[in-house]
């Protein structure tokens, strides 16, 4: 596979990228590149359930959040480079392991990949886009039926802190359209009888440490323009890791007082259709190992 001229995410860097590599923001090529494949217990309860949720851990990334606990394959670029036929086997395979969906764990770059090896072996269980936010329209759009449920953060609404932790001053602008559009697709959600999602959009946002502020106005958009039944997940796991020692501000975890001014906020804003972290959750063993379990060896010739 090869990408001309990139633009699937808003870096819209006009990258070529070919099967074997790519000079885009991302730095990845065209051909999917996984760091782990597997069973993983510790999303939402809808999403994990009693199986598992099967997930695939996408290499790159069109951010680079200097606090990321997947940071060395999200920036240091860790992972093996496989074809869409092994992509599809891997998506099979976890299927065989009985978990609750397929979860793609930081897919965006790799979106014409994703979208072949689902369309080669479509999947009879649910498919999870797990991505931090920051993406097109028109991207999404190429994807709506192929995906059952929704799962981004929403980082950031300060430009300021966007571009300081993650490099962009244009987080919100894009995300917030990004997720409107996921809300779109999918409509309302819906649970079997067990209460695993079937069907959804949850969106997802980490309380970072003296930033309550724009915890509180992130909170505030999503009840002002997204319908009630969207499901918010408020995240208090925060670690320092990556390059967070070298800002003093986000250099610990949150306080008890930071925690309860947010879910206060969010009580009094009737954003209860979701999920609330405990602060002990702020813990790194609940980060998977990236050691490419369940990843296959590459192919001679990759397709």
């Amino acid at each position: 596979m090869q990408i001309e001229n990139c633009r699937l995410c808003p870096r819209q860097c006009n990258a070529t990228r070919t099967g074997e590599e790519g000079n885009g923001f991302c730095r990845m090529p065209a051909d999917p590149v996984l760091a782990r494949v597997g069973v993983h217990q510790w999303e939402e309860p809808c999403i994990s359930g009693t199986r598992g949720s099967g997930t695939a851990f996408f290499s790159g990334c069109t951010l680079r959040c200097l606090f990321c606990q997947n940071y060395t394959i999200s920036t240091d670029g860790f992972g093996r480079r496989i074809s869409i036929n092994q992509l599809a086997d891997c998506f099979r395979d976890l299927e065989e392991q009985h978990v609750h969906n397929i979860n793609l764990v930081n897919p965006v770059h790799f979106m014409p990949a994703v979208r072949a090896a689902l369309q080669k072996k479509p999947p009879h269980i649910p498919v999870v886009w797990n991505s931090g936010g920051y993406e097109r329209v028109e991207t999404l759009r190429a994807m709506d039926g192929l995906v059952h449920i929704y799962l981004p953060d929403l980082k950031y609404k300060s430009s300021e802190a966007s571009l300081r932790y993650s490099g962009t001053e244009d987080y919100f602008t894009y995300a917030s359209k990004a997720i409107l559009e996921m809300v779109r697709q999918i409509g309302e959600c819906q649970f079997d009888a067990d209460g695993i999602m079937q069907k959804g959009v949850i969106i997802r946002h980490l309380i970072l440490p003296g930033h309550t502020n724009d915890s509180i106005q992130v909170l505030e958009w999503i009840a002002s323009y997204l319908p009630k039944w969207v499901c918010v997940s408020l995240m208090a796991q925060y670690v320092p890791m990556g390059k967070a020692q070298q800002y003093p501000e986000i250099n610990r975890r949150i306080t008890k007082r930071e925690y309860e001014k947010v879910l206060d906020k969010l009580f009094a804003l009737g954003l209860e259709n979701g999920y609330v972290q405990e602060r002990k959750a702020a813990n790194i063993k609940f980060t998977p190992a990236f050691d490419l379990s369940g990843v296959p060896e590459a192919e001679d010739t990759l397709i």
